[in-house]
């Protein structure tokens, strides 16, 4: 399957990003955002929570104070974002052309999901799915303090697969994955705005 994107690679495992890639929970986390937002008179942009997909939600609070001269918690604003989260969770559904790759590869190579989402949501998001027999690894945003664009979650992962990073595949749909996959010396597959699988750019 993965033959026609790479003919000359045997990948020993394959580590894809979770939200946006595997499920499709962009919409959800969006309106959870905007619903948050709403009590300080703000508001984020699709483009902008794209171009900020893969940063934690911790961190990408502290951007949008520093943005627009705020003083939200980030904590308390994190409880809140995933309340609202959670009551549209039922809308949420997997990305069919990722998972054909998960269903195809299960239980030949090993698969890890390696994300900037927090290790609750993202139990609750795949028990959801039914995904959780598919996975050996989750590597969530409390399991590393540098977040994407930095290599440290992938090569966290590779690590606590003993797989060396050259020979992991990643799947991602955000810039910022992307990036921190390509730092840390693995190939990658991007998963388009409709959700086909092509070549990432270097």
């Amino acid at each position: 399957m993965l033959k026609s994107f790479f003919p000359q690679h045997e990948f020993k495992a394959l580590l894809f990003d979770f939200d946006g890639t595997i499920a499709d929970t962009m919409p959800a986390h969006l309106g959870a955002w905007n619903k948050a937002l709403a009590k300080y008179n703000l508001s984020l942009s699709r483009e902008q929570h794209q171009a900020w997909a893969g940063r934690p939600t911790l961190r990408i609070v502290e951007m949008m104070n520093e943005l627009h001269n705020a003083t939200i918690d980030p904590q308390q604003f994190l409880a809140e974002k995933e309340v609202h989260y959670l009551s549209s969770l039922h809308e949420v559904t997997t990305i069919a052309s990722v998972m054909n790759v998960i269903r195809h590869y299960h239980r030949q190579i090993p698969m890890a999901i390696v994300t900037g989402s927090r290790r609750k949501i993202v139990e609750l998001t795949m028990n959801q799915l039914g995904l959780q027999p598919y996975f050996d690894l989750l590597v969530c945003a409390e399991d590393y303090t540098n977040g994407k664009p930095a290599p440290d979650c992938f090569l966290m992962a590779a690590n606590k697969l003993s797989i060396a990073p050259s020979d992991c595949l990643v799947f991602e749909d955000a810039i910022l994955g992307m990036q921190a996959a390509q730092s840390a010396g693995m190939n990658v597959l991007m998963v388009d705005e409709a959700y086909a699988l092509t070549h990432a750019q270097k």
